[in-house]
């Protein structure tokens, strides 16, 4: 056989894949706020509605629902504490939520989450019976084999009623095998969009990478494949260049947050400070712009 008529075999028209947008609408989950736990956050997505026949922006209340977003940043800029704050938060309202912990024992990652809920002044009973831990960083198994996360996460949804899933780091799932970091990140977020979650990935940054870049270890694998990706870092004031653009004294140390974009609502665009408090939660400041033009004021 020919390679024209090979491929003339191998052809066909996939008539079920098309349809009108009304038809794929009617299947579309509402677009909704879902509460992140960090102050300052919620407040930074938003969706428009017409009224007055005019469009008119509208708070969102949270992260948009069934979105698969990546956190990405490098060490001690909050990652983990904003996922573990959403976990908190959700699980206090009632919610199931699922927890993979791909870097530390699940023993150690209950720990951390107590920690949270106390210091977000939650009874840590009102937790204990709602978030599902699922421990990669102890089974191997788990870790190595793609498959095998994507069952045991499909058993611990169906038994549980998880409707919201975190994987801290995403990153460890293809360490030492980056080349096909791509392929596992498009497994998990077509996986997370069957059943339903509203997911949140922590991606590790490498030391090298742009500060405030998406990228992050395995390329941009993460952030061209999720719906929305929320950047940390931090920096060193080490000039007086640095002290007049960030307000800030020689040698002290100022963490920053934005968001690097998001499919499914609109959203914020400026940088903001992001601060870890004394009792280890993360808070959303005020954005550069603003802080920059209060100085200019006065």
């Amino acid at each position: 056989m020919g390679e024209e008529e090979k491929e003339k075999r191998e052809r066909r028209v996939i008539e079920e894949s098309v349809e009108l947008l009304s038809e794929a609408a009617k299947r579309a989950p509402e677009l909704k706020g879902v509460p992140t736990g960090v102050d300052g956050l919620d407040e930074l997505f938003f969706t428009t509605k017409i009224v007055r026949k005019k469009p008119k922006k509208i708070p969102l209340g949270g992260y948009p629902s069934y979105a698969v977003i990546n956190l990405t940043g490098v060490p001690d800029t909050g990652k983990s504490l904003m996922v573990e704050q959403f976990a908190v938060k959700q699980a206090s309202m009632g919610h199931k939520v699922g927890f993979i912990t791909v870097e530390s024992p699940a023993a150690f990652v209950s720990t951390a989450l107590k920690s949270r809920a106390t210091a977000m002044g939650i009874d840590e009973k009102d937790i204990d019976e709602n978030i599902v831990l699922i421990d990669a960083a102890s089974y191997t198994a788990l870790r190595d084999d793609i498959p095998t996360l994507l069952d045991t996460l499909a058993y611990a949804i169906k038994t549980y009623k998880i409707k919201f899933t975190i994987i801290d780091s995403v990153t460890g799932l293809y360490e030492a095998k980056e080349m096909l970091a791509r392929s596992i990140v498009r497994r998990l977020f077509n996986f997370m969009k069957k059943w339903y979650q509203t997911a949140l990935f922590v991606s590790q940054k490498r030391s090298g990478h742009e500060e405030l870049s998406a990228e992050a270890a395995g390329g941009y694998a993460v952030s061209h494949i999720v719906d929305c990706t929320l950047v940390l870092s931090k920096k060193m004031i080490a000039s007086r260049y640095d002290e007049n653009l960030f307000g800030k004294p020689i040698g002290e140390l100022v963490r920053l947050f934005r968001i690097d974009g998001c499919r499914l609502c609109g959203h914020d665009t400026d940088t903001h400070y992001l601060e870890i408090t004394e009792t280890g939660l993360v808070k959303i400041g005020p954005s550069l712009k603003d802080i920059r033009a209060k100085s200019y004021a006065k």
